[in-house]
């Protein structure tokens, strides 16, 4: 067995009973329709804009993606990752030029500026630095910016 091969099933083994956190409501508002919306893309890839940064198993913050940019590093830690697809061709994992695409055919109103990158495969099934801090900071600068609805990618 290959050291990746080791290290995915230490992953697998790791992340397979965590437990999915179950929220008491689920909070829903109507938005536009499609054709009038602006839409962000909210993705678990790990993406990161500095080409060094890594994030650390357990981090619950995000990085902001600006909309003009292509030069994006997969910095997820998990070794189970496979990054093919994301060498390929960025929009595997941050469909932003399909977005753009969308919006010049009228079938969303607009791509917002800015996007949001987070680490997926979180351990810490209560997700509290989430659900209390970064998602209302990472929601509100999505208001900001005029996001009606996000196409979430969860890499």
């Amino acid at each position: 067995m290959s050291d990746r091969l080791i290290g995915d099933a230490a992953v697998r083994a790791q992340v397979s009973g965590v437990p999915v956190y179950e929220f008491e409501q689920t909070p829903f508002t109507q938005p536009p329709s499609l054709s009038q919306a602006r839409v962000a893309i909210v993705t678990t890839a790990g993406l990161r804009t500095d080409g060094s940064a890594r994030w650390l198993p357990g981090d619950q913050s995000f990085t902001v993606l600006d909309g003009k940019n292509r030069d994006l590093w997969l910095a997820h830690f998990s070794p189970n990752f496979d990054r093919t697809g994301f060498a390929l061709d960025l929009n595997v994992v941050y469909p932003i030029d399909r977005l753009h695409e969308l919006a010049e055919r009228g079938a969303i109103g607009s791509v917002a500026s800015t996007h949001l990158s987070f680490m997926g495969a979180q351990l810490d099934h209560t997700l509290a630095t989430i659900r209390l801090d970064t998602g209302p900071a990472a929601a509100q600068l999505l208001r900001n910016d005029g996001v009606d609805v996000v196409l979430l990618t969860p890499v």
